[in-house]
């Protein structure tokens, strides 16, 4: 089979790898029909060091089981399935508290993770004929748009409440339609690339914010009549959105982060949260706690949060989607084989 690996920066190879086998008895093999590129894959894409072995990329699928496990009994082969980022038993504690991501029996995708999968606690079967118009927005439902829904719900997002989104990538955008659909009264995005905030904007942005940095908190302390914003949804991962959370957020407010952080340290004291009364959460989505209602509203057709997705490349041209992705030139691109 054919795999994306990193070799440093801006090296990105498609390569030949042996097929996959069954190793634990939960695994299950699936062919992968559409995957994509997310934001965080970009995370290395300059300051990776140069590697001989090269790190596997790509953590967003849909698929067809073609094998299984002696202990799978949910799946079998043939079966239509969507994957979360990450995979999980969907049994343990953890899971019953709704943190998929810190399975202790789970792990991750792609760099740094493994290839396995617990494939009943895992993967979701989908219906075997699905309208193909659909397919994107169901792709979606594997990271970006259920990233962007966890933004909003563990920022508490309610009728009435004022949000801020900072970050007009995938999983931005996904936080202004899941704050939309949450009930939020006016939700002020913050970024600047106006082909995105246009989609932010039919998605449920009242307001957009270009600016950045001080001028950028200036601009919506005064669209919120200088009180600051309920909650702050930041979907960045870098230093200054972080910055700009605390600067904007509302006394007594919360800030939820599902931007992967590329820092170590934050400020919390008294100049960032403590002085506010501010609290601070999000963390990796468990999309898998989320994937049958939102699976229900893509079929309904109450929500289409595949409209992130603005290009299509083959598996062999991925690399011109790492490109496109880091110079902006596309939000988000759907891969085929």
């Amino acid at each position: 089979m054919r795999a994306t690996f990193m070799y440093g920066p801006g090296d990105v190879r498609v390569e030949n790898v042996p097929d996959p086998k069954i190793v634990e008895a939960t695994d299950a093999i699936v062919r992968i029909t559409m995957a994509c590129v997310c934001g965080s894959d970009l995370h290395p894409y300059h300051p990776m060091d140069k590697t001989d072995e090269g790190a596997p990329m790509g953590h967003e699928f849909l698929g067809v089981v073609e094998e299984t496990g002696s202990a799978v009994t949910g799946l079998k082969r043939g079966d239509f399935v969507v994957s979360p980022f990450a995979f999980a038993d969907n049994t343990c504690p953890i899971r019953r508290d709704g943190f998929h991501t810190a399975c202790p029996h789970g792990g991750w995708y792609g760099a740094g993770g493994v290839g396995g999968a617990q494939a009943d606690g895992t993967l979701v079967k989908l219906p075997a004929e699905v309208d193909k118009s659909l397919l994107p927005s169901l792709l979606a439902l594997s990271d970006a748009y259920l990233t962007g829904y966890h933004a909003a719900h563990m920022g508490r997002v309610e009728a009435g409440k004022t949000v801020t989104v900072i970050g007009d990538g995938a999983v931005g955008l996904s936080a202004v339609l899941a704050s939309r659909r949450m009930g939020a009264e006016k939700i002020i995005l913050m970024g600047r690339h106006t082909s995105r905030t246009d989609l932010g904007k039919q998605w449920g942005a009242t307001d957009v914010v270009a600016e950045r940095g001080e001028e950028g908190i200036a601009k919506v302390m005064d669209l919120t009549g200088g009180e600051g914003s309920h909650v702050v949804l930041e979907a960045v991962g870098l230093m200054p959105a972080y910055e700009q959370a605390y600067g904007v957020v509302r006394p007594g407010g919360v800030i939820s982060r599902v931007g992967v952080p590329q820092y170590e340290e934050a400020p919390v004291g008294f100049g960032s949260l403590f002085g506010k009364n501010a609290s601070l959460t999000g963390g990796p989505a468990p999309v898998r706690a989320y994937l049958e209602p939102a699976i229900a509203d893509v079929l309904a057709g109450r929500i289409d949060p595949g409209r992130v997705f603005d290009a299509e490349v083959s598996l062999a041209q991925v690399a011109d989607a790492y490109k496109a992705l880091d110079d902006r030139t596309n939000l988000k691109v759907v891969v085929r084989p």
